[in-house]
């Protein structure tokens, strides 16, 4: 009677897991085709942008025309000053005076247009990839929603305990919503703030252009530029976490050092980085098991150590891959750890443990904590 409980209980952990999938997908197809309406959007603007940089060009030829001829009229005039009058002399400086400053503005307007140019190019490539990843997403969900509906009522089968088996479901579904939780909040407290504000500070230059102040909406955009730059960052860093793509583009080492330098940066942190061996690419399975690892490693050292220093030392050799992450924190007992079924570090065991290497945690309380996972490694292979 209980077991068959227990394996409903399962059934119903199954059922809210198929569910979270099929929302998650939804929620990955609207991200793509806000993307694709926004690369949309911008294509468009990008080649009005285009035009604007040819009419600026040609305008500021045609000056630069003018300018030369006036400044040949103004020379004239100048080594035949007593064959002209005065209205006629001032008339040539006023004339190549107002030509120079227009060109000014012309071509201070064409460098401007074409950095927009530039910017709207980097965000559709951004964009491009952003749309690439969605749908590459998409298809691997699609995956796991037909394993969760065919394939994993076989896991009655397998699991013997079905008190184990609910758990297990349940923790895939908290580990989820948790993240789920994190992003939104990133987003919410981060670029939604600083875009809704840019949003009121254009509104701002808006009136004050209207009002003839112009120093003021130059200033105010300046503003409104900083606040996008920061915002862009900001998004840029949520991506990072998600999936740094200098994974699969630089590899390991590169992108380690990056994470730790805008992590040690953003929790104003001493977090040090040591490589040992040679520097090269590993197959991508290491790369992929061995960064996450280090991340999972050191976002429990910030959040729950209390450390002034974290140490990170990454070794490759011919024969192993030694990843090392200690900090001068506070400790904890891990028997005491391992009791509580942390799941972060149920998920670090399970990585380890499919490269077939071992994961060591040394620790007391006062004496800080020192993580060590040595995974065997073939550069040939």
């Amino acid at each position: 009677m209980s077991m068959a409980v227990s394996e409903q209980a399962l059934d119903r952990v199954i059922d809210e897991m198929i569910e979270v999938v099929e929302n998650s997908k939804d929620e990955i197809f609207h991200i793509s085709e806000a993307a694709r309406t926004e690369y949309e959007q911008l294509v468009i603007e990008l080649e009005i942008t285009k035009k604007k940089v040819l009419e600026y060009i040609e305008m500021g030829d045609e000056l630069e025309d003018r300018v030369r001829k006036s400044r040949k009229q103004l020379a004239l005039v100048s080594k035949n000053f007593d064959k002209y009058s005065e209205e006629e002399i001032h008339d040539v400086y006023e004339k190549t005076h107002d030509l120079q400053t227009r060109l000014i503005m012309v071509r201070n307007r064409e460098k401007a247009m074409r950095d927009k140019r530039d910017d709207i190019d980097r965000r559709l490539q951004s964009l491009s990839k952003t749309i690439e990843r969605a749908e590459g997403l998409a298809n691997k969900i699609s995956v796991i929603h037909t394993y969760l509906q065919d394939d994993f009522q076989q896991v009655n089968e397998i699991l013997e305990n079905a008190k184990e088996k609910q758990e297990f479901g349940l923790k895939i579904i908290e580990a989820q919503e948790e993240e789920r939780r994190k992003i939104s909040r990133e987003i919410h407290d981060g670029p939604a703030q600083m875009l809704a504000n840019i949003l009121l500070r254009s509104e701002i230059i808006e009136k004050t252009y209207r009002k003839g102040d112009m120093e003021k909406a130059i200033e105010e955009l300046k503003d409104v530029r900083r606040m996008a730059r920061s915002s862009l960052y900001e998004v840029r860093r949520i991506i990072y976490d998600l999936r740094p793509m200098a994974l699969d583009d630089l590899g390991l080492v590169p992108t380690i050092k990056k994470y730790i330098d805008t992590t040690a940066d953003y929790h104003k942190m001493d977090i040090d980085f040591t490589i040992i061996g040679k520097d090269s690419r590993l197959q991508h399975k290491y790369e992929i098991a061995l960064f996450r690892l280090m991340q999972e490693a050191l976002q429990n050292a910030i959040k729950h150590s209390q450390a002034s220093k974290i140490q990170v030392k990454l070794e490759i050799n011919c024969q192993h891959v030694i990843l090392i992450v200690k900090d001068n924190g506070i400790g904890f007992d891990p028997s005491l750890k391992q009791q509580d079924k942390s799941f972060g570090l149920i998920g670090m065991k399970e990585r380890v443990e499919m490269l077939k290497g071992t994961m060591n945690i040394q620790s007391d309380y006062g004496q800080g904590t020192t993580v060590t996972i040595k995974v065997p490694f073939n550069p040939s292979s």
